[in-house]
Parts: C-alpha cells; structure tokens; sequence
C-alpha cells in the first residue's frame, strides 16, 4: 500500500485529506509543520508527499528543499491558495513533482498522485518522474504576511491582472484595440470591466483623445437623455443652461456605458440612431452633430437574454456585438487576490499618509478563502477601511469587516461528528466541492439573523446589490423563508 505523507499546519485540511485518501486506499500519514514532517522522514520512507506551500515553521519550498536531500526520489505536490506563478516555478525548479491550487478539487488531487506514483512504480531506475533541478537558494520569507508593493500601473490607479485566466482577456484586448469594433464586456459588479475598457482606449489609436465613461445604472430615466446626448437651454423645466452631453465630450475618443441594460427603452431607441447614423441631436434642438466615437458597453447580465426578455433592443445587442469580453470574478483568479490587495494597501497608503507594510499570514488566508462578492470594488473598500484602522505594521484580522473576518477560510466543509466516518466515496467527494457553496450560505445566514432579516440591510452589510442577494438567497432555497 502506497504511503502518502500529508503536511499542513491546518489540523482539518489533514484530516479530511487524510480520511478522503484512505478511503481511496492509501496508508496516509499526518504532519503539522515542517518540522515534524522532516522527522518523520529521516526514518521512514514515503511513497509521495503532500504539502501546503506555506506552513507556520517553514515554507513548502524549504520543506521540498530538506525532502529531496533525503529522499530524492520520491515524489512531491506542493498545494498553493495563491495560484501563483512565482510559487509554481520556484517548487518545480527545486524538484516538485507538481502542484495543486486551493480551492482543492478531489478528483484533481487523486489523478495528480496517481499519475505520481504510476510514473514512479514505472521507471526501471527508480526515477519517479519528478521534475529535479539544481535546487535555488530560498530567500528568507518573514511569516508576518506579505508585503505591500506599488503596482506597474501607467497612472497608479490601474493594474491589469496577472493571473493565468486573464491571459486570454489579454490576448483579445490586444487583438480588438486597433480596431473600432464595439465591445461588448460581460462580468460581475467591480469585476474591472472598466479598466478593461480603459485599456482598450489606450491600446487604440484614440489613445489621445477622451475617454469617457458612464454609469447607466446611475442615470435616472428622465435625465438619462440629457447626461448622454445634452441639451439646450430652455429644452425643459429647469434647463438654464445649455449642457453638452457625454456622447459630444467623447467626440473622436471611447465612451464606455457601464450596466448598459439598465437604459429605459426610449434611451435605448435614441442610442440606436446614434449607433447608426453616428451623429447626435442635443435635446431641444434640430441641428445634428457628426460624432466619432468609439462604443464600449458591459453588462453584469446577458444582454441576449435580456432581449428575450424584451428588456433589451435586439437590434441594438446586434450593433454592440461586434465583439464581446469576458471576465472572470476575482473568486476564480486566486492569484490576483494578494496582487491586488497590495496595490489598493500602496494607493490607500499614499492617500492617507501611512506605511503599513502588508497584511498578517491570517488575513492572506481569509483573503484567499472569501468569495468577494463584490470583487475589486468590494476588496478596495475593505483594503481602505482596514488600512485606515491598522495601528501595527501589519494589517491584522482585527481591521477586516465581520463579514469576511467571519468567513469560513477554509474551502473544505470538516464534519466531525461520527457520522461523518460513515459518509460513502461520493457523498465525501461532493461534500469538498460543494463546501464553497455551503460557506456562503452559512455567512449570508448569519447576516440575515444580525439584521433580523431585513434584505436591504443585509445586502448593504454583506456589500453585494439587493439583486445578487435575491439571486443567492434564490439558490439556496431561502427566498420563501425570508419575508
């Protein structure tokens, strides 16, 4: 029976990997920090090694460093709840076998040990197909958390993701910005679609000319014409002045309508004769004005579906669609979380005149484990709020709101009860994938009890729109439950 050495500093993450893996049939055997694991080791032989690449008395690299002088055969997986590049180059070029990021997947940890150990009982040399360079030396790390760092941004307000799922994103900003498509970008609330329209700006050859961007969500419906097209003085109550509209500023430039689909039905009308004819007619006037200009849309929903749903102009999305982005929510590019908290710590620092270096190990953790409901938008107020209540050098779990400060950090759902020991094979491999949604029902829960079940409060204490919350409380079978 393969022997399968698992080494976290988290006693839960261990024991649900423990009892999965012997439930698959391997002997596996639990360490809790470095230390201990190196120990172990010295007397005993395993077939592979588990290990979290951040450990309370060492890093996993250091760990996988120490291993390999021990046993350099034998196969190691480095787990990472940072995704990161850097983490994985710097495991693979000391000699891991592979690596695995949090949130962990069991069917991914089964197939990656399997493949592990089938390589190694394989090999007539006893190479058990480990990836072994000419170890580098590993830089000191202080286990106080990470440090704050200014971003490579072109004006200091934006920074362009660095994660693996961004890189198409990447690719197709560079592809659509020579060009004057209309975009279309799709994504949820403070996902950065923004800034992705930004960029499309720069890379353009309108780089020198405005950029203009608008809240459509923001406009109400009787001023709606009159922010976007203008208008002249006297064209209704309260027009003292003439008023040149968003649509003439952006005259040569981009303009980028944000929430497209909130503009009433009569706004949508005007914008297709605008998309058309490409001039525009303040309100109040009969003289057109020729326009040049570039239209970039986004959309937390499918404009497609909105049109079946006859709450968008078909024939507008048409115009629109000439090509369309999406992005991922910051839940699903792990490896951004830490790039971005860093750089909002860096801005919030030179905006309120302090120095606070970085976030606690804790933090990075919670960080890592939350949903961010409210992706970039969402983790900058937190990064303010907690940057400004930071008395120590270190952001501590004692800045962070309640609501994340009492998310559960760990995507593993440990039931300890002896029932649990009973679960069959699928039910504990539906129970690690389904614990995401479980530790967002739990918070979203908990909220509605401390606001005694008043949505608007919760919503606003939770961060999230009173849509998003309709739609989780919709998931999760609680909407007849609470009034």
């Amino acid at each position: 029976m393969d022997k399968i050495l698992i080494v976290d500093d988290d006693h839960d993450m261990c024991m649900l990997l423990n009892r999965f893996l012997t439930r698959k049939g391997y002997d596996a055997v639990s360490m809790h920090n470095g230390k201990n694991a190196l120990d172990w080791a010295s007397k005993n032989k395993p077939s592979l090694v588990l290990s979290d690449f951040r450990l309370d008395d060492m890093t996993g690299a250091k760990l996988l460093t120490e291993l390999k002088e021990v046993h350099p055969d034998v196969p190691v997986i480095i787990i990472t709840g940072y995704s990161d590049v850097k983490d994985a180059v710097e495991v693979m070029k000391i000699g891991a076998y592979d690596y695995v990021t949090k949130p962990l997947l069991p069917e991914e940890i089964l197939i990656t040990i399997q493949k592990a150990l089938s390589e190694g009982s394989g090999s007539s040399n006893g190479n058990t197909g480990t990836k072994t360079f000419t170890p580098d030396p590993v830089p000191a790390k202080k286990e106080t958390g990470t440090s704050a760092r200014p971003a490579a941004t072109g004006n200091g307000q934006y920074i362009m993701s660095e994660s693996p799922e961004f890189a198409q994103i990447i690719k197709q900003i560079n592809l659509v910005a020579p060009t004057n498509y209309s975009v279309i970008i799709y994504g949820e609330s403070g996902s950065g679609k923004e800034v992705i329209a930004h960029q499309i700006h720069k890379q353009s050859a309108r780089k020198d000319k405005p950029f203009v961007a608008i809240d459509c969500g923001a406009l109400s419906k009787e001023l709606a014409g009159s922010e976007l097209f203008g208008h002249e003085k006297g064209a209704f109550t309260g027009a003292l002045f003439q008023k040149i509209g968003s649509f003439e500023v952006a005259n040569g430039g981009t303009i980028f309508l944000d929430e497209i689909a909130n503009l009433s039905y009569d706004i949508q009308v005007s914008l297709l004769r605008v998309v058309q004819e490409r001039k525009i007619k303040r309100l109040g006037s009969t003289k057109d004005i020729p326009l040049d200009v570039r239209i970039i849309v986004a959309s937390n929903e499918r404009l497609w579906n909105a049109t079946k749903e006859n709450k968008f102009r078909e024939d507008l999305y048409h115009r629109f669609n000439e090509f369309s982005i999406d992005v991922p929510p910051l839940r699903e590019r792990k490896s951004d979380i830490m790039l971005f908290a860093n750089h909002f710590l860096h801005l919030t620092n030179a905006e309120l005149g302090k120095n606070v270096k970085g976030f606690t190990k804790e933090v990075e953790r919670i960080f890592l484990s939350y949903v961010w409901y409210g992706n970039l938008r969402e983790m900058k107020n937190v990064i303010k709020r907690a940057t400004l209540l930071a008395d120590e050098e270190y952001i501590d779990v004692k800045c962070l709101p309640f609501e994340i400060s009492n998310f559960q950090k760990l995507q593993f759902d440990v039931d300890t009860t002896p029932e649990a020991e009973d679960e069959d094979e699928e039910s504990q491999a539906n129970r690690l994938k389904n614990a995401n949604l479980d530790a967002q029902y739990e918070v979203i829960l908990d909220v509605l009890k401390k606001t005694n079940y008043n949505k608007t409060k919760a919503a606003k204490m939770l961060n999230i729109d009173r849509k998003t919350l309709y739609n989780k409380l919709s998931q999760y079978n609680l909407l007849n439950k609470v009034k």
